[in-house]
């Protein structure tokens, strides 16, 4: 069995890459919307906040990077489901 859901690319998207990467080729689009973003410090990611306290992940490419995104992102889903689970009561 392959690993080819762990990596896809949509070219033709007028955002790709949606962040600066010196080679396309290991830019992975399957985690557009970050799920690691509502982590906040615990994302693991490159991220700053502006000053109106929104988070800012346009230098990080964690999540895209083909040979270790889609594990660093399933690292990190019990603490998402954890934390979804404290926010439901």
């Amino acid at each position: 069995m392959g690993d080819n859901y762990k990596f896809v690319q949509n070219r033709i998207c007028e955002y790709f890459p949606c962040h600066e990467i010196g080679d396309k080729e290991i830019f992975n689009c399957l985690f557009c919307f970050c799920p690691l973003y509502m982590l906040g410090k615990d994302c693991g990611g490159d991220y700053s906040y502006n000053e109106k306290g929104i988070k800012n992940c346009s230098k990080c490419l964690l999540p895209h990077i083909k040979e270790s995104g889609y594990n660093h992102v399933l690292s990190k889903m019990g603490l998402i489901m954890e934390r979804a689970k404290k926010s439901i009561g």
